[in-house]
């Protein structure tokens, strides 16, 4: 049997019983609602920007904002946006998640040096569920 450990939710902060979760039962299910919310909207309106997807699906700008840096929504890159996302190392405009390829595998390749075996990289084309917005200039 798993330890009982007390953590604080990634997104609202508030402390809960975990087995190793980030997000507290709450935050998983709100995320994975408005995951399908936007999802389902962007098939209707794929050129919708995040202001427009988040009056069409009563889904705050935060969440939307918060599932682009967890990897779960992702940018079109377009060269009319200014994305609001940026590489948390290099500040480099990125359309998901919170580092670019180069910090990521600059990243890995240190942890490799230190651990002294292969890093494991996401693949670029996974089968994971992402649904794409497109962010408007401010």
């Amino acid at each position: 049997m798993a330890d009982i450990v007390i953590n604080q939710c990634k997104y609202c902060k508030i402390p809960f019983q975990s087995y190793g979760s980030i997000h507290c039962m709450n935050c998983i299910m709100l995320m994975d609602e408005s995951f399908i919310k936007i999802r389902d909207y962007l098939d209707e309106h794929p050129n919708s920007n995040m202001y427009i997807v988040s009056e069409g699906t009563d889904v705050s700008v935060r969440m939307i904002t918060y599932l682009l840096k967890e990897g779960r929504l992702l940018l079109r890159e377009n060269d009319n946006v200014d994305i609001m996302l940026k590489c948390e190392s290099c500040k480099k405009p990125i359309t998901t998640g919170r580092l670019c390829e180069e910090c990521r595998g600059s990243i890995a390749r240190e942890m490799q040096e230190k651990i002294g075996s292969a890093p494991v990289m996401p693949k670029k084309d996974s089968k994971k569920a992402v649904a794409k917005i497109e962010i408007e200039k401010n």
